[in-house]
């Protein structure tokens, strides 16, 4: 006999059963695999753009903040800090390095931040065409610019004053494109970088500016000596400036954010859970109603352990089909999800292949539908044929 296609043909003939197993159990599987997928892009992004950055120098306010504005570039930043100031901090034997960054333009929702070459160089983003910037209003775009503001080598544009609005235009100073950033899959991608002065000089600071009084935005600080997490905070007690572990503030934000994912990956298991109890009340309903035809099957050479393996097929194709259909539908959520971050923050949320939780999920599904349905089936290995032919 062809078991197989014995069992699709039973799970063909009760349509609406077999349809709320396959869309429960679809639900529920899609539901943990989109969680699964959404917090691994999460951590990525932020792992990729947090690297070697130790602590996040800025204006006073709060940490979090200061962490998404100046490395994320995904937020308002906390305000400005005098440039004196954070170079005393700059100079401090603890510190290996800092990168100053001063921002508050924009050229259609991009933003324009000031800063050194060891920016980019931080996050090894390297040239695909022209060449870095080195006079004031002279700019280099990250290839996500590049291809969405339609900017390439000695092209030319305005600014817009504030991180989003495109209002309140400058239309007295022009900048300049003097080279195109390769792909990195960081924040380089997003920005249109160029040196400090420019940022001040926008903004109608001009040279005659005491160096005491120019401002900057925030410092990205790598520490030579761990004991910087500890003494820095007390050379600045006095001004206006903080500083924030990025590492430390980003591990609350996953744990607040995990509390949520945790309470919605609870809901999608308890949906797995009634699709297994569907798929359960399904092959043992079906073993009921099909008592006559399993017995007549028994008299025409089937055997007790074929019935079983019927009966366990069924739940087998119904956990298959039910795994299956949740993982498109996660994928097509996650092209959905993918979409919206890309519009919101401008990051890159692409990889759809299967990850290792994901393939235990699926083998955890299919076991579990497996057993819901070889509980009933063992009826099937008890089935006195006589007294059924004669009852029915």
């Amino acid at each position: 006999m062809n078991w197989f296609y014995i069992a699709w043909r039973n799970l063909g003939a009760k349509k609406l059963q077999t349809s709320l197993s396959l869309i429960l159990l679809a639900f529920g599987v899609g539901m943990v695999s989109l969680l699964m997928l959404s917090e691994k892009q999460l951590r990525d992004t932020f792992d990729r753009n947090i690297q070697d950055i130790d602590l996040v120098l800025g204006a006073k306010g709060s940490p979090l903040q200061l962490i998404l504005a100046n490395v994320y570039h995904i937020d308002a930043p906390t305000g400005n800090i005098r440039l004196a100031d954070a170079e005393k901090v700059m100079r401090h034997p603890y510190i290996a390095e800092g990168i100053p960054l001063a921002y508050g333009d924009n050229y259609r929702g991009f933003r324009i931040v000031g800063s050194t070459p060891a920016y980019p160089a931080h996050y090894h983003a390297e040239l695909a065409e022209g060449t870095l910037w080195e006079l004031p209003f002279e700019v280099v775009v990250g290839s996500k610019v590049a291809e969405e503001a339609g900017l390439g080598l000695g092209d030319t544009f305005f600014s817009a004053h504030g991180l989003q609005d495109e209002t309140d235009v400058h239309t007295d100073k022009t900048f300049v494109v003097k080279g195109v950033l390769q792909e990195s899959r960081s924040v380089m991608d997003q920005l249109i970088l160029c040196n400090i002065e420019t940022i001040w000089q926008v903004h109608g600071d001009d040279e005659t500016v005491a160096d005491a009084d120019r401002e900057i935005t925030a410092v990205l600080l790598k520490k030579r000596n761990p004991l910087a997490v500890l003494t820095i905070p007390n050379t600045i007690r006095d001004t206006n400036m903080q500083v924030a572990l990025p590492s430390i503030e980003i591990n609350r934000l996953t744990q607040n954010f995990g509390i949520g994912m945790t309470t919605l990956r609870t809901i999608a298991l308890l949906i797995m859970f009634l699709s297994f109890a569907s798929i359960f009340i399904s092959v043992y309903d079906s073993l009921l109603a099909r008592r006559y035809e399993l017995a007549l099957m028994r008299t025409m050479g089937a055997s007790p352990v074929g019935l079983y393996l019927l009966l366990l097929l069924e739940g087998g194709l119904l956990s298959l089909g039910g795994t299956l259909l949740g993982l498109a539908i996660s994928r097509g959520g996650m092209v959905i999800l993918a979409q919206m971050v890309e519009d919101k923050f401008r990051y890159d949320w692409e990889s759809l292949g299967l990850l290792p939780m994901e393939w235990a999920l699926a083998a955890m599904a299919i076991f579990v539908g497996l057993i819901a349905a070889a509980i009933p089936g063992i009826s099937a290995l008890r089935i006195d044929i006589s007294r059924t032919l004669s009852d029915s």
